[in-house]
Protein backbone atom coordinates (compact mmCIF):
# COMPACT_ATOMS: atom_id res chain seq x y z
CA UNK A 1 0.00 0.00 0.00
CA UNK A 2 2.74 2.37 0.60
CA UNK A 3 3.87 1.98 -3.25
CA UNK A 4 0.27 2.88 -3.91
CA UNK A 5 0.48 5.93 -1.88
CA UNK A 6 3.82 7.23 -3.41
CA UNK A 7 2.33 6.63 -6.85
CA UNK A 8 -0.06 9.08 -5.98
CA UNK A 9 2.67 11.51 -4.39
CA UNK A 10 4.42 11.42 -7.61
CA UNK A 11 1.36 11.76 -10.18
CA UNK A 12 0.78 14.97 -7.87
CA UNK A 13 4.52 16.38 -8.39
CA UNK A 14 4.16 15.31 -12.60
CA UNK A 15 1.27 16.94 -12.39
CA UNK A 16 2.85 19.87 -10.38
CA UNK A 17 6.06 20.32 -11.74
CA UNK A 18 6.72 23.75 -10.52
CA UNK A 19 7.64 22.26 -6.94
CA UNK A 20 10.14 19.93 -8.52
CA UNK A 21 11.22 23.08 -10.79
CA UNK A 22 11.99 25.19 -7.60
CA UNK A 23 13.51 22.42 -5.66
CA UNK A 24 15.94 22.13 -8.43
CA UNK A 25 16.52 25.58 -9.49
CA UNK A 26 16.88 26.92 -6.34
CA UNK A 27 20.32 25.32 -5.37
CA UNK A 28 21.64 26.11 -8.65
CA UNK A 29 20.90 29.26 -8.54
CA UNK A 30 22.62 29.44 -4.92
CA UNK A 31 25.32 27.40 -6.06
CA UNK A 32 25.89 29.92 -9.18
CA UNK A 33 25.90 33.02 -6.65
CA UNK A 34 28.28 32.11 -4.19
CA UNK A 35 30.49 30.45 -6.50
CA UNK A 36 30.77 33.63 -8.95
CA UNK A 37 29.20 36.47 -7.08
CA UNK A 38 30.81 35.45 -3.13
CA UNK A 39 33.19 32.95 -3.86
CA UNK A 40 36.44 35.35 -4.22
CA UNK A 41 35.54 36.87 -0.91
CA UNK A 42 36.02 33.42 1.09
CA UNK A 43 39.51 32.29 1.65
CA UNK A 44 39.04 28.71 2.93
CA UNK A 45 42.28 27.15 1.87
CA UNK A 46 40.76 25.49 -1.37
CA UNK A 47 38.73 26.54 -4.02
CA UNK A 48 35.39 27.49 -3.11
CA UNK A 49 33.77 25.21 -5.48
CA UNK A 50 34.69 22.14 -3.73
CA UNK A 51 34.41 23.69 -0.45
CA UNK A 52 30.98 24.83 -1.04
CA UNK A 53 29.68 21.67 -2.81
CA UNK A 54 28.39 19.82 0.26
CA UNK A 55 27.08 22.72 2.19
CA UNK A 56 25.04 23.35 -1.22
CA UNK A 57 24.23 19.71 -1.22
CA UNK A 58 22.62 20.20 1.97
CA UNK A 59 20.69 23.01 1.43
CA UNK A 60 19.34 21.00 -2.14
CA UNK A 61 17.44 18.97 0.38
CA UNK A 62 16.09 21.72 2.75
CA UNK A 63 14.65 23.75 -0.20
CA UNK A 64 11.97 20.82 -1.66
CA UNK A 65 10.86 20.73 2.23
CA UNK A 66 8.39 23.29 2.17
CA UNK A 67 6.32 21.64 -0.67
CA UNK A 68 6.41 18.45 1.38
CA UNK A 69 4.72 19.91 4.37
CA UNK A 70 2.35 21.48 1.97
CA UNK A 71 1.24 18.22 0.52
CA UNK A 72 0.87 16.29 3.79
CA UNK A 73 -0.96 19.36 5.41
CA UNK A 74 -3.42 19.34 2.24
CA UNK A 75 -3.94 15.71 2.62
CA UNK A 76 -4.79 16.03 6.33
CA UNK A 77 -7.34 19.46 6.02
CA UNK A 78 -9.11 18.54 2.32
CA UNK A 79 -10.46 15.66 3.41
CA UNK A 80 -8.66 12.51 1.57
CA UNK A 81 -7.70 11.10 4.79
CA UNK A 82 -11.48 10.24 5.97
CA UNK A 83 -11.56 8.96 2.09
CA UNK A 84 -8.58 6.88 2.98
CA UNK A 85 -10.13 5.42 6.11
CA UNK A 86 -13.23 4.32 4.25
CA UNK A 87 -10.98 2.24 2.33
CA UNK A 88 -8.79 0.71 5.18
CA UNK A 89 -5.64 2.36 3.58
CA UNK A 90 -3.14 2.04 6.62
CA UNK A 91 -1.77 5.17 7.74
CA UNK A 92 1.61 3.84 8.01
CA UNK A 93 1.39 3.88 4.06
CA UNK A 94 0.25 7.39 3.82
CA UNK A 95 3.37 8.70 5.21
CA UNK A 96 5.72 6.61 3.86
CA UNK A 97 4.63 7.76 0.75
CA UNK A 98 5.41 10.95 1.35
CA UNK A 99 8.34 10.41 2.83
CA UNK A 100 9.73 8.72 -0.13
CA UNK A 101 8.58 11.03 -2.75
CA UNK A 102 10.40 13.53 -0.59
CA UNK A 103 13.29 11.74 -1.21
CA UNK A 104 13.47 11.17 -4.21
CA UNK A 105 12.82 14.75 -5.35
CA UNK A 106 15.63 16.00 -3.41
CA UNK A 107 17.96 13.18 -5.18
CA UNK A 108 17.19 14.72 -8.65
CA UNK A 109 17.86 18.05 -6.89
CA UNK A 110 21.36 17.09 -5.74
CA UNK A 111 22.17 15.05 -9.02
CA UNK A 112 21.31 18.25 -11.01
CA UNK A 113 23.27 20.70 -8.28
CA UNK A 114 26.20 18.11 -8.63
CA UNK A 115 26.26 18.06 -12.30
CA UNK A 116 26.61 21.81 -12.48
CA UNK A 117 29.24 21.62 -9.75
CA UNK A 118 31.38 19.61 -12.11
CA UNK A 119 30.67 22.10 -14.95
CA UNK A 120 32.18 24.98 -12.31
CA UNK A 121 35.12 22.88 -11.96
CA UNK A 122 34.33 20.59 -8.86
CA UNK A 123 37.10 18.19 -8.28
CA UNK A 124 36.54 15.95 -5.28
CA UNK A 125 39.16 13.44 -4.59
CA UNK A 126 36.47 10.84 -3.36
CA UNK A 127 36.95 7.17 -4.00
CA UNK A 128 34.57 4.85 -4.85
CA UNK A 129 34.01 3.82 -1.44
CA UNK A 130 34.12 7.36 -0.42
CA UNK A 131 30.97 8.25 -3.09
CA UNK A 132 29.14 5.02 -1.52
CA UNK A 133 29.49 7.28 1.58
CA UNK A 134 28.54 10.65 0.89
CA UNK A 135 25.53 8.99 -0.95
CA UNK A 136 24.51 7.44 2.40
CA UNK A 137 24.74 10.30 4.11
CA UNK A 138 22.75 12.18 2.00
CA UNK A 139 19.98 9.34 2.26
CA UNK A 140 20.47 9.99 6.01
CA UNK A 141 19.85 13.30 5.73
CA UNK A 142 16.80 13.05 3.02
CA UNK A 143 15.11 11.14 5.07
CA UNK A 144 15.74 12.61 8.52
CA UNK A 145 14.69 15.98 7.04
CA UNK A 146 11.22 14.38 5.66
CA UNK A 147 9.61 12.83 8.21
CA UNK A 148 10.35 16.11 10.37
CA UNK A 149 8.91 17.79 7.89
CA UNK A 150 5.87 15.75 7.64
CA UNK A 151 5.46 16.11 11.35
CA UNK A 152 5.51 19.93 10.83
CA UNK A 153 3.47 19.58 8.00
CA UNK A 154 0.65 17.71 9.61
CA UNK A 155 0.85 20.34 13.26
CA UNK A 156 0.03 23.18 11.03
CA UNK A 157 -3.73 24.27 10.68
CA UNK A 158 -3.29 25.16 6.93
CA UNK A 159 -1.29 24.54 4.07
CA UNK A 160 -0.12 27.83 3.81
CA UNK A 161 1.41 27.62 7.28
CA UNK A 162 2.50 24.14 7.03
CA UNK A 163 4.88 26.00 4.00
CA UNK A 164 6.08 28.38 6.02
CA UNK A 165 6.96 26.06 8.92
CA UNK A 166 9.62 24.44 6.97
CA UNK A 167 11.32 27.94 6.35
CA UNK A 168 13.56 27.79 9.46
CA UNK A 169 15.01 24.29 7.97
CA UNK A 170 15.82 26.34 4.84
CA UNK A 171 17.79 29.24 6.95
CA UNK A 172 19.34 27.23 9.20
CA UNK A 173 21.50 25.59 7.08
CA UNK A 174 23.29 29.75 6.80
CA UNK A 175 24.33 29.20 10.46
CA UNK A 176 26.57 26.58 9.61
CA UNK A 177 29.88 25.50 7.92
CA UNK A 178 27.74 25.45 4.89
CA UNK A 179 28.78 28.55 3.02
CA UNK A 180 32.39 29.60 5.30
CA UNK A 181 34.30 27.61 8.22
CA UNK A 182 32.58 28.26 11.23
CA UNK A 183 35.95 29.70 12.77
CA UNK A 184 35.17 32.63 10.35
CA UNK A 185 32.30 33.72 12.00
CA UNK A 186 31.79 36.05 14.83
CA UNK A 187 31.20 35.17 18.69
CA UNK A 188 27.85 33.76 19.05
CA UNK A 189 27.28 33.00 15.75
CA UNK A 190 30.55 30.54 15.68
CA UNK A 191 29.89 28.54 18.47
CA UNK A 192 26.13 28.22 17.12
CA UNK A 193 27.41 27.16 13.91
CA UNK A 194 29.65 24.77 15.66
CA UNK A 195 27.21 22.88 17.55
CA UNK A 196 23.75 22.64 15.59
CA UNK A 197 22.71 19.45 14.02
CA UNK A 198 23.83 20.25 10.00
CA UNK A 199 27.43 21.26 10.71
CA UNK A 200 28.29 17.50 11.00
CA UNK A 201 26.39 16.50 8.28
CA UNK A 202 28.44 19.22 5.93
CA UNK A 203 31.42 18.30 7.36
CA UNK A 204 31.03 14.44 7.26
CA UNK A 205 29.86 14.94 3.69
CA UNK A 206 32.95 17.17 3.00
CA UNK A 207 35.36 14.80 4.33
CA UNK A 208 33.61 11.76 1.97
CA UNK A 209 34.07 14.37 -1.02
CA UNK A 210 37.58 15.20 -0.04
CA UNK A 211 38.66 11.60 0.48
CA UNK A 212 39.50 11.94 4.09
CA UNK A 213 36.22 11.70 6.24
CA UNK A 214 36.28 12.22 9.96
CA UNK A 215 35.37 9.33 12.57
CA UNK A 216 34.12 11.96 14.78
CA UNK A 217 32.12 14.27 12.16
CA UNK A 218 30.94 10.69 10.81
CA UNK A 219 29.40 10.04 14.37
CA UNK A 220 27.68 13.14 14.91
CA UNK A 221 26.31 13.38 11.28
CA UNK A 222 24.61 9.78 11.68
CA UNK A 223 23.65 10.35 15.40
CA UNK A 224 21.77 13.64 14.89
CA UNK A 225 20.22 11.72 11.51
CA UNK A 226 19.20 8.94 13.55
CA UNK A 227 17.42 11.61 16.60
CA UNK A 228 15.94 13.64 13.51
CA UNK A 229 14.32 10.82 11.89
CA UNK A 230 12.91 9.40 15.84
CA UNK A 231 11.30 12.55 16.74
CA UNK A 232 9.65 13.84 13.36
CA UNK A 233 8.38 9.52 12.83
CA UNK A 234 7.01 9.66 16.33
CA UNK A 235 5.13 13.08 16.35
CA UNK A 236 4.26 12.67 12.55
CA UNK A 237 2.57 9.28 13.39
CA UNK A 238 1.34 10.86 17.03
CA UNK A 239 -0.21 13.66 15.53
CA UNK A 240 -1.25 12.16 12.59
CA UNK A 241 -3.28 9.66 14.29
CA UNK A 242 -4.68 12.40 16.83
CA UNK A 243 -5.94 14.84 13.55
CA UNK A 244 -7.51 11.28 11.88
Amino acid sequence: MSLVMLRRNLKHLRRNPTSIFNAVLMPVVMMLMFVYVFGDAFDVGVDYIDYATPGLILLAVCYGLGATATSVNTDMTKGIINRFKVMDVPRGAVLNGHVVSSVLTNLIAIAALIGVAFLLGFDPAASALDWLGAIGIVLLLAIAAGWFTIALGLSAKTPETAGMAAVPLVMLPFFSSAIVPAEMMGQGVRQFAEYQPFTPIIESLRGFLNGAPQTADLVAAVAWCAVITLIGYFWASSTFRKRA
